[in-house]
C-alpha cells in the first residue's frame, strides 16, 4: 500500500510538473496575444483621431464653399437679365441685317473645317464629379466631330482642364490656356474673347463652341454646349459636305429671374425675335452696330459662363464635403464601436486570468 501510495504521489507530482511546464510554454504566447490586442487598440485609436481630424477639415471646407456659393449664386442671378436682353437684341439686329444683306466677318457662316471648343473647368478638385462631367462631355464632342472629319482645337479655362489635356497632347490640340479666379471679371472674359475673336476672323476656325457647367440649383448642375460663333439665328452650320455639325443638345438659354427666385427657360437654336420691332431704322452703319454689339455679346456670354461654372463648382464642392463629413462621422462611429469591443474583450480576458490565478 505504501508503494502504491508513493507511485500515486509521484505520478501526481509528475503531472503537476507537466502542467507547470505547459503553462511556462503557453505564457509567452498569451503575452504576444495581449500585445497584439494592445497594438490593435492603439492603431484603432490613432485611426479614430485621424478620421476626426479629417472630419474637421471637410466641415470647414463645406462652410467655406457654402459662404462662397451664395455670392456666386447672386452674381449669376443678377447677370442673367442683362444677358437675356442682350441676346434678344443681338439676334434681332442680326436678323434685320441679314434681311438687308449686310455682311460681317463675325456672323459669316462658312463650311466648317475646324472647331474650337472652349472648356471651362475648375482650378481645384474635391468637388465630386464636377470636372469629370465636363471633360467627358468634351471627349464625347471631340469624337463626334472627328467622325465628321472636322478638326478640333481646345481652349482651356481652369487648371484642371489644362492639366488633363496636357497629359493627352497626342489626342488633343490645345491652342490656349486661361486661369479661372475666385471672382471672374470682365477682364478675364475679354482676354478669352480676344483669343476667340482673332481665331475666327483669321479663319483658323470656322465655329466656336462653349462647354461649361450650367448652374441650376445648389444640388443640380448640368454640362452644357453652346455655340458662340458664328452668330446666326437661322439655319444649321454644316461642314464642307453639307452635314450639320451642331451638337444635338446645343441650346440658346434664355435666363430669367421670376419673383426673386432662380429660374431657367430653355429654347432651341431658333430664338424668338418676334417682339423686335421691324419698323426700326438704323442711323449708324449696320456693320458698325454689329461690330459694336458682338464683342459685348462675347464678353457677356463668357463672363456669364464663368460665373455659372464657378457657382456650379462651389455647389458641387459643398455637397461633396457634406457627404465626406457624413461618411467620416459614420466611420468614426463604427471605429469607436470596434475599439470599445476590443477593449472590453481585453479587460474580460485579463479578469479571467486574474480569477483563474486566484482559484489556482
Amino acid at each position: 500500500m505504501a508503494q502504491a501510495f508513493a507511485q500515486m504521489v509521484g505520478g501526481r507530482c509528475a503531472f503537476r510538473g507537466d502542467c507547470t511546464a505547459f503553462s511556462a510554454r503557453q505564457a509567452p504566447m498569451a503575452q504576444r496575444g495581449a500585445l497584439q490586442v494592445v497594438a490593435g487598440l492603439k492603431d484603432t485609436r490613432d485611426r479614430i483621431q485621424s478620421v476626426k481630424n479629417t472630419q474637421k477639415i471637410t466641415d470647414a471646407m463645406k462652410l467655406v464653399a457654402a459662404a462662397k456659393v451664395r455670392r456666386a449664386q447672386d452674381a449669376v442671378v443678377n447677370g442673367r437679365p442683362f444677358a437675356e436682353n442682350l441676346v434678344k437684341v443681338l439676334y434681332g439686329v442680326n436678323q434685320r441685317l441679314r434681311i438687308e444683306d449686310v455682311d460681317s466677318p463675325l456672323v459669316n457662316v462658312r463650311p466648317v473645317k475646324n472647331v474650337t471648343l472652349v472648356v471651362v473647368t475648375g482650378d481645384r478638385g474635391l468637388c465630386g464629379g464636377y470636372n469629370n462631367f465636363v471633360l467627358k462631355k468634351v471627349e464625347a464632342r471631340s469624337k463626334e466631330l472627328a467622325k465628321l472629319g472636322v478638326g478640333v482645337k481646345i481652349v482651356c479655362v481652369g487648371k484642371k482642364g489644362s492639366s488633363y489635356f496636357k497629359r493627352r497632347l497626342d489626342r488633343f490640340e490645345v491652342s490656349a490656356n486661361f486661369a479661372l479666379t475666385a471672382t471672374p471679371s470682365t477682364k478675364e472674359a475679354q482676354a478669352i474673347a480676344d483669343e476667340l475673336y482673332a481665331g475666327f476672323v483669321s479663319e483658323d476656325v470656322d465655329k466656336v463652341e462653349l462647354i461649361y457647367t450650367k448652374f441650376v440649383s445648389l444640388i443640380s448642375s448640368e454640362p452644357t454646349i453652346q455655340t458662340l460663333l458664328p452668330l446666326t439665328p437661322q439655319g444649321e452650320i454644316c461642314d464642307i459636305d453639307g452635314r450639320c455639325v451642331d451638337a444635338a443638345e446645343d441650346e440658346v438659354f434664355k435666363l430669367t429671374t421670376k419673383s426673386g427666385k432662380l429660374a431657367v427657360e430653355v429654347e432651341k437654336r431658333t430664338t424668338d425675335t418676334s417682339d423686335f420691332d421691324a419698323s426700326l431704322i438704323f442711323e449708324q452703319d449696320p456693320v458698325q452696330i454689329i461690330d459694336a454689339l458682338l464683342p459685348l455679346y462675347l464678353n457677356c456670354t463668357l463672363l456669364r459662363s464663368l460665373q455659372e461654372a464657378l457657382a456650379s463648382e462651389l455647389a458641387a464642392r459643398m455637397n461633396a464635403m457634406n457627404n465626406a463629413s457624413d461618411n467620416a462621422r459614420d466611420l468614426r462611429k463604427r471605429l469607436t464601436l470596434a475599439y470599445n469591443r476590443k477593449r472590453q474583450a481585453m479587460i474580460t480576458s485579463q479578469l479571467i486570468e486574474i480569477v483563474s490565478g486566484a482559484n489556482a
